[in-house]
This record gives C-alpha cells, structure tokens and sequence, in this order.
C-alpha cells in the first residue's frame, strides 16, 4: 500500500485534520501506518490487533535499533488508527520491548565558539541563530515566529503552540533589537509585493481562517523568516510563501561551524544547549532556565548541569577555603 490515496489513508488524514493536527504529524503519521501494514504483508489494519503492533513496534526496537522517540511516535500513529479511525483501542500491549538509548550529555560550545560560529553566518540564518542561541528557541519554534509573536517593549518573544501545545514566553536579547526591527522592514516589502501579486495569505491554525477571513492577509500575522519561493500549500493547494525551510538553517549552521574550526559535531540543537549551560554557568535559577527551555519536567533540564564548567550543579567545594585558610596561617 503506498501513501496516496486509500480509502484507509484519507480516512487517517481526515480524523488528523478533525482534530487540527499539524502537517508534520500528518505526515508520520500516515508514513508509520503504510510500514505497518508492509511489516505485515500488506494486510488490512482491521484484521490485524494488538499482537500484530506488538510484533512491529519490538521489530523497531530489537532489529532496527531505533531510538525512543521514534519508537513512541509510530505507536502514537498506531494508537490514533485503531482509536480514531477503526474505533477498536489497542489498551495496553503485552510483551512490548521498549526502545532504549543510553542518556548522552548535550553537545555544548563554549561562548567564544559560539561567536566564531556565527561570524561565520549572514541574512536570515544569522538571525535565526542568534534567537536559537540568544532565546534558547527550538528550530521550528523560531521559524514559526510571526510578527505579531515579537514584543520590542518588553524584549520578549511569544513562543505559540511549541512542544506539547504550550506557549510561552522568552527572553529577546538586547543586541537583536535593531537587526530584527532592520530584518522587519526588508520583510515587508516582501509582503506588500506578495499582496500586490494577489498571493494567499499565511497560513493561519485551526479555524482561525475561517473565524478572521481577513487575519492571512494581516501583516501581524506574517511568518518573521520566509523562503524566496512562493510555494504549494499541501493542504489547500493555495499559493503561498511558507516560512523558512529548516534544512536553508540547518545547512547554513554546519557551514558555519566547518569554517570556524568547530571539530565537534554542531547542530542547531547545539545552540539550544549552549543557551541553557551557559545561563546557568551564570548562576540562573535552574527553575528559569527550565521556562525559557519549555520543559515540563525540571529533570530534563537537570541534564545541563553536567556539562557546565564546574561539574555536577556549579557546586564549588569548600576545600578551597579550608586550604586558603591554612596557607594563610601558614
């Protein structure tokens, strides 16, 4: 069965878009169900059960060694079919082996490699850059950013619908004020030609087209970064101009890397980490740290302890002034 257009597949697609789910998990989704019914010989969801998800999910565990998430996000896609689409819960799964990798310790550059990375960096990529190490966003979260998400007054950004359907707020650095507000002019003049031309508007989320038939065209709701091509929309097959491609930043970010000197391996996660490490080398309260990363349990963020440049929590030890003492005496 190929991801086109079977009954079962459009069905899968329509209960995703019921419930206004994103184009990437779309995406996945349908790929995950189309390997498991190939797992199975081609064989109809409906005739197979629990055993049969069982058997793949330890398949991708056992036999190709995938990692946890991919695991959990093809028995999220399983789940949502027998739940959504064929009306016949999975409920728990005996015998599953669970996909497990041992914890690594996050990639982190130091402040003068970070500078050195980006000098190596221009236009759209600079900036994208410096907001994933400047803010501590997530890829996507900061080429999903839209206009109306900067807020100059309060040097803050508004992070919408990021990791697990939360919001929230971090810090914009007082050094990107003047690029982003240049970047913004340059951005306009981009949509008021795109208007011109008789362009769709952006996509707007959920049924907020349909409730703001006016918000696509409304320059608060633009994307900040947007590619140079005006592109297909998947679903509605409007033209539009998406925002920028994250593989444009990932390219640029491994170039720049390579041209520094950077010998470690640098994505732009790495950014990610060198934010949270460095914020708390700087003494910041891990529980902040925690809110400008995003992470619902403080435990994630714990991992960035390990890697600061005092060891385990930025404990310094108290012999040094047991020693200063008696060499004083001394």
């Amino acid at each position: 069965m190929k991801a086109g257009r079977s009954p079962l597949l459009e069905s899968v697609r329509s209960a995703i878009r019921l419930r206004h789910y994103s184009i990437r998990t779309e995406e996945a989704y349908v790929g995950w169900i189309v390997r498991y019914i190939h797992f199975h010989h081609v064989t109809h969801p409906s005739e197979l059960g629990p055993d049969a998800v069982t058997a793949f999910l330890t398949y991708l565990a056992v036999k190709r060694n995938v990692a946890p998430s991919t695991q959990n996000q093809a028995l999220n896609a399983l789940n949502f079919l027998y739940a959504h689409v064929l009306d016949r819960p999975l409920g728990e799964l005996d015998g599953l082996v669970r996909a497990r990798r041992p914890q690594r310790l996050p990639s982190v550059l130091s402040e003068s490699e970070i500078g050195r990375l980006l000098d190596q960096m221009e236009g759209q990529q600079w900036l994208v850059a410096c907001l994933l190490y400047g803010s501590g966003l997530r890829l996507l979260e900061s080429l999903r950013l839209r206009v109306n998400d900067i807020d100059f007054e309060h040097r803050c950004l508004i992070v919408r619908d990021g990791k697990g359907a939360k919001d929230r707020v971090v810090t914009l650095a007082d050094e990107l004020l003047e690029p982003i507000k240049r970047h913004l002019g340059e951005r306009r003049t981009i949509w008021e030609r795109d208007c011109a031309r008789g362009v769709a508007g952006v996509y707007l989320p959920y049924a907020l087209a349909r409730k703001y038939p006016n918000a696509a065209q409304a320059w608060g709701w633009q994307y900040v970064f947007v590619s140079n091509a005006i592109t297909k929309d998947p679903r509605s097959e409007a033209l539009r101009r998406h925002h920028l491609n994250e593989s444009v930043v990932r390219r640029a970010v491994y170039r720049a890397a390579f041209k520094a000197g950077i010998e470690r391996r640098v994505s732009c996660h790495t950014l990610r980490h060198s934010f949270a490490t460095h914020l708390l080398e700087r003494g910041a309260d891990i529980r902040t740290v925690q809110e400008q990363l995003g992470h619902s349990d403080v435990r994630t963020t714990q991992i960035y302890t390990h890697v600061i440049k005092r060891g385990g929590f930025a404990v310094k030890s108290p012999l040094g002034a047991i020693l200063g003492r008696s060499q004083h005496n001394d």
